[in-house]
């Protein structure tokens, strides 16, 4: 919902400024369209379905995968493509992973997304329409099923809880844009703790991120713990080299006091080494004696997408988490959702399906 045009159509119709609240309270908890919004004058619900269309993106094509994972393919008004994915936990738990870009410039070598062409950045409307669209299907799916006890965990969450900007894009390189979508997430019902946001390691959107008064998590893809394979696999590395890059989360953690993601997907004979676990620890451990623990890893199994890599096994996986907390890095393996569809970590490229 572009909440700017909002504001401009009512405006040109004389309508109350608290209209606008209005409709956005009904977007917001999962109305499918203004004929819903029985607190406005039907004339003014008849004239908003005419000239203000009640999504800034349109829905291509939806895949549903086998442990619930939803994956949408949307187009903006000028046809540029974008996914975005819900995921679903037995815990109750309802998380999305939004785009910021349509497509994405900085091209790391084991993610589909950096195979398309970029298009641009995405506007707070077209991040914002991503969160709607799976927050009205999850309104949906609870009106369909039979009352529950309010002590079920369903009942108690909001239907969705949950957001990481890891879909397509770097969203350091729309920081306005992001920012100004994280600010409407709470009125979903995704508060700015359980927000997260993605980087390649753009120190200026680092820097930027922990100025905010909003608490939102930093995650950083990191993915090597030396310069010379970091670079090979993500050419960002060549502007901002790691140690810098380490440097700016330690600064973000003094500033912010919120724990550093650090991203790592597993790449079979290429960064899944026992030494290179002991590289990734040396390059995390803090700096000196008492100082807080600043970094958890996510290790991710490699999902496939065109390129020649192939995952790890999950013995290296389990031998490389060891290491790291042998030598005092919390370290988990990311629980693998919607590859069947194309919708797990690296996977986002726009096809049709």
């Amino acid at each position: 919902m572009d909440l700017q045009l909002l504001h401009q159509t009512l405006a040109a119709r004389g309508e109350p400024r608290f209209r606008a609240r209005q409709i956005w309270a009904w977007a917001a908890k999962g109305a499918n369209g203004y004929e819903e919004m029985t607190n406005l004058p039907a004339p003014l619900r008849d004239a908003l379905s005419r000239e203000l269309p009640f999504s800034s993106l349109a829905l291509q094509s939806e895949a549903h995968a086998n442990d619930g994972t939803v994956k949408a393919l949307f187009a903006t008004i000028d046809g540029r493509p974008l996914e975005a994915v819900l995921m679903r936990y037995r815990d109750g738990r309802r998380s999305i992973c939004v785009s910021s870009q349509s497509g994405c410039p900085l091209t790391c070598t084991f993610c589909a997304t950096g195979s398309m062409k970029f298009g641009r950045n995405l506007t707070a409307s077209e991040i914002v329409d991503q969160a709607l669209h799976f927050r009205k299907i999850e309104s949906s799916a609870r009106r369909d099923i039979p009352s529950r006890p309010s002590t079920s965990i369903g009942a108690r969450r909001a239907p969705i809880t949950h957001c990481v900007f890891m879909g397509m894009g770097e969203p350091m390189l729309n920081l306005d844009a992001v920012l100004a979508a994280c600010e409407r997430l709470p009125d979903i019902g995704i508060t700015h703790r359980r927000t997260t946001i993605s980087t390649v390691g753009w120190i200026p959107g680092i820097e930027r991120l922990s100025e905010q008064d909003m608490p939102l998590r930093l995650a950083l893809s990191l993915h090597a713990a030396d310069d010379a394979l970091r670079s090979e696999l993500m050419p960002v590395n060549e502007r901002y080299p790691l140690a810098e890059v380490v440097e700016a989360c330690r600064a973000f953690y003094a500033r912010k006091r919120r724990r550093v993601f650090v991203e790592y997907v597993m790449l079979a004979g290429v960064n899944d080494r026992y030494e290179q676990a002991l590289a990734l620890a040396r390059a995390l451990a803090p700096t000196r004696e008492g100082e807080p623990k600043m970094f958890k890893v996510n290790l991710i199994p490699y999902n496939p997408t065109d390129s020649s890599y192939r995952g790890s096994s999950r013995e290296s996986i389990a031998a490389f988490r060891t290491a790291l907390e042998a030598h005092g890095i919390p370290a988990t393996v990311r629980l693998t959702r919607g590859r069947d569809i194309d919708a797990a970590c690296g996977q986002l490229a726009a096809r049709r399906g």
